[in-house]
């Protein structure tokens, strides 16, 4: 089900993906958020961003699952395949610009790919 009305708790969590240029994990929008919302709803939210074409979701190292801000999607069609990168250093989360190619698989249609960089961001590189 994609979000219909702009809700207090909405406008709250999209505040996080509006004030940010990375992208945020569950657990630190989880524990954020406490005050003004409980773990579900940060994950019903989520979840209904995701499907409405605002937010896409990753898994970064450790299985830990990841948000960003979509850029031209909808519910029918996310077109944000593009790499990730993660810093070993700091953790930021960010998501790249570069382009990687999915190989088209004969008989077969792809509807996701991930790709996760580790590394050092610039910040911690210096």
């Amino acid at each position: 089900m994609a979000i219909k009305r702009q809700t207090a708790t909405v406008k709250l969590l999209w505040e996080q993906f509006e004030e940010s240029r990375d992208a945020l994990s569950v657990v630190y929008l989880v524990k954020h958020l406490k005050v003004a919302m409980n773990k579900s709803t940060v994950y019903r939210i989520l979840d209904r961003m995701e499907e409405s074409g605002k937010l896409h979701s990753f898994i970064g190292k450790n299985g830990l699952k990841w948000y960003a801000k979509c850029q031209d999607c909808s519910s029918e069609n996310h077109i944000d395949i593009h790499p990730h990168f993660q810093c070993n250093g700091c953790g930021k989360v960010e998501c790249l610009t570069e382009e990687i190619k999915i190989p088209k698989i004969s008989k077969h249609q792809i509807q996701l790919a991930q790709v996760l960089l580790l590394g050092k961001c610039e910040t911690c590189l210096n």
